[in-house]
């Protein structure tokens, strides 16, 4: 406790580390915490992390996982596009009339 309180300068983050924390993941054997390297700091460069403890927040771990999309698809609308000119006709695909056989 006291190489820790050294560190941390701070009765309450200590007491709450080795009386709640502890406790949690006091069985783990190892890994305790994860860091996340964020970049580096705009005004000076200087490198900068996100340390976090492993499996102790609960709602991170009861946090739904995104779906992952396994295909790419387009931009492109699924609608069909209506011809620019309205005189123009697709064929037909069906056979013509009795009157249009006459002619």
């Amino acid at each position: 406790r006291r190489v820790v309180f050294r560190y941390l300068q701070d009765k309450e983050a200590v007491s709450e580390l080795f009386k709640e924390i502890s406790v949690k993941i006091g069985d783990r054997p190892g890994g305790y915490t994860r860091v996340i390297k964020l970049g580096f700091r705009k005004g000076d460069a200087a490198p900068i992390a996100f340390i976090e403890l492993v499996d102790y927040d609960e709602n991170m771990a009861k946090a739904p996982k995104a779906e992952v999309k396994k295909t790419r698809r387009s931009r492109r609308s699924t609608k069909k596009v209506e011809t620019e000119n309205p005189s123009i006709e697709a064929p037909s695909t069906e056979e013509p009339s009795e009157e249009g056989k006459a002619e």
